[in-house]
C-alpha cells in the first residue's frame, strides 16, 4: 500500500509546486510600467481590438493581439517566446487581467497596466497613432 501512496503523494506535491511556480503576473501602475518598458527583453502586447489599437497606443508595443480573439492563446504561444517578460495592457485594465491569467496559466512572467491604456493617456504619457 505504501508503495502506491507515495508516489501518488509525490505526483500531486509536484503537480502543485509547478503550477505555483507559474503563477508570477504583477498588476502596476503608470509609473511602474512605464520603468519596466525600459528593461531588457520585455515584449509589449497590445490586447485590444485592431480598431482601438488604430485609435493610438503606448509607443513600442511589438504586438496586439485581442485578448476576446479564438485564436488569442494559440497567438501568444507562437509569437513570444517563453524567457520574455511580457507586458500588457487593454483600455481600462479589465482584459488585461484575463490576458494575463492566460499568459500566466502558460508560464509567462506578465507585467499588467492595470488602468490600462486610458490611464496611461491621463497620466500624461506619450501615445502613438
Amino acid at each position: 500500500m505504501k508503495t502506491i501512496v507515495i508516489p501518488i503523494i509525490l505526483t500531486a506535491i509536484m503537480s502543485v509546486m509547478s503550477c505555483e511556480m507559474c503563477r508570477d503576473m504583477r498588476s502596476v501602475g503608470v509609473n511602474e510600467f512605464s520603468r519596466y518598458l525600459k528593461r531588457r527583453n520585455v515584449v509589449l502586447v497590445d490586447v485590444r481590438t485592431p480598431q482601438e489599437h488604430s485609435e493610438g497606443h503606448i509607443p513600442g508595443t511589438d504586438f496586439n493581439i485581442d485578448v476576446l480573439d479564438e485564436s488569442f492563446e494559440k497567438e501568444i504561444l507562437e509569437r513570444i517566446p517563453h524567457d520574455s517578460n511580457v507586458a500588457i495592457y487593454c483600455r481600462s485594465g479589465r482584459r488585461s487581467k484575463t490576458a494575463g491569467a492566460i499568459l500566466e496559466s502558460n508560464c509567462y512572467k506578465v507585467v499588467e497596466l492595470e488602468s490600462g491604456f486610458n490611464g496611461w493617456k491621463d497620466a500624461g504619457k506619450d501615445i502613438q497613432h
